[in-house]
């Protein structure tokens, strides 16, 4: 039965949703947490809504077996395509994703932001109604990051491939006078030193993690369901290698991280 001390659950299409998974166990320090990592289904972003919907139904199921007490779908496609789908077929608060583009919008100055997204997000229903509602005024250049969720899931972080193909889809932003780039996949946070270096410093980047965080709090308390207790255990699964996920980790791995490899 769920109670305070269930944990919070976390899926994405891979490694890239600990980027979320990082943030809320930073500003919610004392609650469990059950990470899904879909790795042999990665990316979500070229796949259809059907297929992205039965994924997260099979993904939501997993993480419902364990107990989990609320779930945050830490990936913008999956959100932007089956969020609705979940929260009509399941009795469990779900946190969503969407790329960030509103507070972009209302603190450019140029007038001139762009997203980086996989396909499936800048595809989605959700995500045109989003930017549907931009000032017309407020050009949005829309990049669909192809390869990108690829080259993360295969440890290729930090590879000429990856510089390569980060500065074909940025540099046309920077030409065209962006003052703020918005991250609409959880992978695309890990690039963020690479891709400074690419638009410099001038330009600010917008990802949703600490949002997410403040988010997930927020539910916690509407539900009363927030944990008090110390010690928290954190669990990894994937249903590929662990070594991806260790060496991306290695940085900031918490007391009480396992990191599992099974089958779902």
């Amino acid at each position: 039965m769920v109670n305070t001390n269930s944990p919070i659950g976390f899926f994405d299409s891979g490694v890239g949703g600990t980027s979320i998974w990082k943030e809320v166990i930073a500003h919610l320090p004392k609650e469990h947490t059950i990470y899904l990592s879909d790795s042999e289904n990665a990316p979500y972003g070229e796949k259809s809504k059907e297929q992205i919907i039965a994924l997260c139904k099979k993904n939501t199921e997993f993480l419902l077996q364990k107990n989990c007490k609320i779930i945050v779908v830490a990936c913008n496609t999956a959100t932007t395509n089956a969020i609705d789908f979940l929260r009509s077929n399941y009795n469990i608060p779900f946190i969503g994703i969407e790329p960030a583009i509103k507070p972009a919008a209302l603190n450019t100055k140029t007038k001139k932001i762009a997203i980086l997204a996989t396909k499936g997000t800048l595809n989605s229903a959700l995500f045109e109604k989003t930017a549907s509602i931009i000032n017309k005024d407020i050009q949005v250049q829309e990049t669909t990051g192809k390869g990108l969720v690829e080259l993360i899931e295969n440890g290729k972080l930090n590879s000429k491939e990856m510089t390569s193909l980060l500065s074909s889809y940025l540099k046309p932003m920077v030409a065209n006078d962006i003052d703020s780039l918005v991250l609409g996949c959880t992978h695309y946070p890990y690039l963020i030193p690479q891709i400074k270096k690419i638009i410099g410093e001038k330009i600010q980047i917008i990802d949703s993690g600490e949002a997410v965080a403040r988010q997930t709090q927020v539910i916690l308390n509407k539900h009363n369901i927030a944990n008090n207790h110390n010690n928290p255990k954190h669990i990894i699964y994937t249903n590929k290698g662990t070594s991806i996920l260790q060496n991306l980790l290695s940085k900031c791995i918490p007391e009480n991280l396992r990191i599992i490899k099974t089958e779902f």
